[in-house]
């Protein structure tokens, strides 16, 4: 019987996590593969990873990450912001993966069709700590505690004049595409950061948070019938449920993180079927 498997952030600049992504495999010939976000950080092993997985699996889903729309000095492929995640989503169209700019790929399982949803959002900083009122005043406090998101170098917005405005923009192109999908079919919604605030409060460091996801989609497993919500970018693997739906964080993560846990690298998340 076919399954729909999930897994994200297999950061393969890591001689140890190329291993692991070595040793993925289907285990039915139907099975289909989620990767959300944050395969790597050099297009070139963005695109090979993506071209290995492709080969095995009957269908690979991709959302990209904030990892993939770095420009590091590097990187032979050097184009920034929209130009980037543009390169991206054409190379994945040579390998058969689907993409947020494609049409939606239905799931058919024993639970009957299912819309799988990539969707690419971003953040806006709005995963503020309270009492902070502003983007300033949150991006102060970070700096003085010295965790402060590696995007605020790599990761460059153009055209747009931030990341936040670039967010906004894809929150509202991404909700009209939602809004027309057939209103009797479930969904699975798939994004590289969570699409609720609440994962984020076991982070070790919570200042993190305005990296990790924007409030406009708070109530989007709801309004539009999610199955399954499908996560990574937090390093926290595990299973939640908010509101009756149940969220995967599905990434494999640092080798210093897996090693820690009691699961094999690499094990698939499984989302349908």
């Amino acid at each position: 019987m076919p399954t729909l498997f999930a897994i994200s952030d297999l950061h393969v600049a890591y001689r140890e996590n190329r291993d692991v992504l070595e040793g993925i495999q289907p285990s039915d010939d139907g099975d289909w593969l989620i990767v959300a976000g944050d395969v790597g950080e050099i297009f070139g092993d963005v695109v090979s990873s993506l071209r290995l997985l492709a080969g095995r699996f009957a269908k690979v889903i991709w959302s990209p990450g904030n990892h993939e729309l770095w420009t590091p000095r590097e990187d032979p492929e050097q184009s920034r912001g929209v130009a980037r995640y543009e390169r991206l989503v054409a190379a994945c169209r040579e390998l058969g993966v689907s993409t947020p700019e494609d049409e939606y790929p239905v799931w058919e399982g024993a639970g009957g069709r299912t819309v799988v949803a990539p969707l690419f959002l971003l953040y806006d900083y709005s995963f503020r700590l309270p009492g902070q009122r502003s983007k300033a005043e949150s991006l102060a406090y970070a700096h003085e505690t010295g965790v402060v998101c590696t995007d605020e170098i790599l990761l460059h917005p153009e055209p747009y004049a931030s990341r936040e405005q670039w967010c906004w923009a894809r929150v509202e192109a991404t909700e009209k595409r939602l809004a027309a999908i057939e209103p009797d079919l479930p969904t699975v919604l798939v994004n590289h950061w969570p699409m609720v605030r609440e994962p984020t409060r076991i982070l070790r460091f919570p200042e993190f948070a305005q990296w990790c996801g924007t409030e406009l989609t708070a109530d989007w497993h709801v309004r539009f019938r999610t199955t399954v919500s499908v996560y990574g970018h937090l390093h926290i693997p595990r299973t939640t449920t908010y509101d009756g739906v149940r969220f995967e964080e599905v990434s494999l993560g640092y080798p210093r993180e897996w090693r820690r846990r009691g699961t094999p690298p690499g094990t698939l998340r499984r989302i349908l079927g």
